[in-house]
């Protein structure tokens, strides 16, 4: 019998070395769709990045994605079990309508985070609700502190980042991203795209193509969270090509 063995069938009872099992197997869910996302903050932008995998030929590629709105300035992306992300997304966007409507103006990218990694949190202490097998990126631009990288795992932690990743190759993609951050991280918009992608092509040891990625940025000028078309990757994907 293994040492977990009838510690890991409920989701409130530690073992004996203080482990929820419950909990480390929702963190290792967010690997179950084989996606690597990753989010850089800049001196005047935030930038997320990651995989767009089609699993069935049948489907219509523009349905399917990981990057979400969730007010006009305020997107995520989110890594893990669809299913769960969709459920997570729409309390967000429910959360920061709310706040809105209660105080009379735009919740901040901050609170939101801690909301839903308080949200998150509250899963893991009810059995009548199991953790969810997702993490969440959030990015924004604030008005008074700038941009904005939160981070939120099943676990329900939250933390700010100057750059972090998530997903199947998460160790190396740290890895790669605290090298570059240890030069230097006061990256423009350009540059802070093309970081973000030369961190995931190094990880996953292959070429990018526009097509098979999705790209999110904010930036100080335009607070307006948007994802980038396939023609604007191309052109960073070209410069990146010209730079080596």
């Amino acid at each position: 019998m293994s040492r977990g063995a009838g510690y890991d069938r409920y989701i409130t009872i530690f073992s004996p070395e203080g482990r929820l099992y419950q909990v480390e197997y929702a963190t290792k869910a967010v690997n179950t769709g084989g996606l690597t996302s990753l989010g850089i903050r800049g001196s005047n932008c935030c930038v997320l990045i990651t995989q767009k995998k089609i699993p069935d030929k049948l489907i219509d590629p523009s349905t399917v994605t990981h990057m979400f709105r969730l007010t006009e300035t305020i997107g995520c992306v989110m890594t893990g079990i669809l299913p769960d992300a969709q459920s997570q997304v729409q309390r967000a966007r429910y959360e920061a309508q709310e706040f809105k409507y209660k105080m009379g103006y735009d919740m901040p990218a901050d609170l939101l985070a801690k909301r839903m990694a308080d949200l998150s949190q509250i899963y893991t202490q009810q059995a009548s609700m199991r953790p969810l097998g997702c993490a969440m990126i959030i990015i924004a631009v604030d008005e008074e502190v700038g941009p904005q990288l939160y981070k939120i795992t099943p676990a329900g932690s939250v933390a700010g980042y100057k750059a972090t990743a998530c997903g199947v190759k998460e160790q190396e993609a740290t890895s790669f991203l605290e090298k570059r951050i240890r030069k230097n991280h006061q990256w423009e918009e350009a540059e802070a795209v093309r970081i973000a992608m030369s961190a995931l092509s190094h990880v996953l040891s292959a070429e990018l193509k526009a097509n098979e990625l999705e790209v999110a940025i904010v930036s100080k000028e335009n607070r307006k969270f948007r994802t980038l078309t396939e023609l604007e990757m191309e052109g960073y994907l070209s410069a990146m090509a010209e730079l080596d």
